[in-house]
């Protein structure tokens, strides 16, 4: 049975939306070493629609200009990447494909094929559901320590409690807490 990890980019206040406004600054060799362990068995990733567009629009052009991280925009290229949307989408960056059904059931599938670990970067909604659902083995939480105080939490309002094992946890050398968590029962 295949792994799913999710990793996120989150403020202290919980806040994943636009990273991108405010976790520059903490980014360093050891985040970038944490962010490279998480996809590092993948070989399949799952994308919401919103997310998707972001790496597609950035990272075809990285591996192009073969710069220090066009290693990493080339891993990202090779695997297999199914994006999550209700809407018909075209692809241009190589190995995308849009998943065709329920997402439960297909993500369900695919953890039981053959093959690598499969991946989430960002894609909240898509977390959400596959937590909800059990189907996520690893949440990877990159704690920035800064509140951003506006913008899209990970965790929403909602009828049942989500309970999680830590698994590991890091202080990095800019504050921030690489903690990853798996499914698991409540406090002993």
């Amino acid at each position: 049975m295949r792994k799913i990890s999710a990793g996120l980019f989150i403020s202290l206040d919980g806040v994943v939306e636009a990273p991108d406004q405010w976790h520059f600054p903490y980014f360093n060799d050891e985040m970038g070493a944490a962010v490279g362990a998480t996809f590092g068995s993948a070989d399949t990733m799952l994308f919401g629609r919103k997310t998707y567009d972001s790496f597609a629009g950035a990272w075809p052009e990285r591996e192009a200009a073969g710069g220090e991280d066009a290693g990493f925009a080339k891993q990202l290229g090779d695997v297999r990447k199914i994006v999550v949307s209700r809407t018909r989408l075209q692809f241009e960056w190589r190995n995308s494909e849009q998943l065709e059904g329920d997402l439960v059931e297909v993500v369900t599938a695919l953890k039981n094929e053959e093959g690598g670990d499969i991946a989430l970067s960002g894609s909240v909604s898509v977390v959400r559901q596959l937590l909800g659902a059990g189907l996520l083995d690893e949440l990877h939480l990159l704690v920035h320590p800064i509140a951003v105080r506006k913008g899209m939490r990970l965790f929403e309002e909602g009828d049942a409690s989500i309970p999680l094992t830590l698994i590991s946890s890091e202080t990095f050398r800019t504050g921030v807490l690489n903690l990853v968590y798996g499914p698991g029962g409540g406090v002993a």
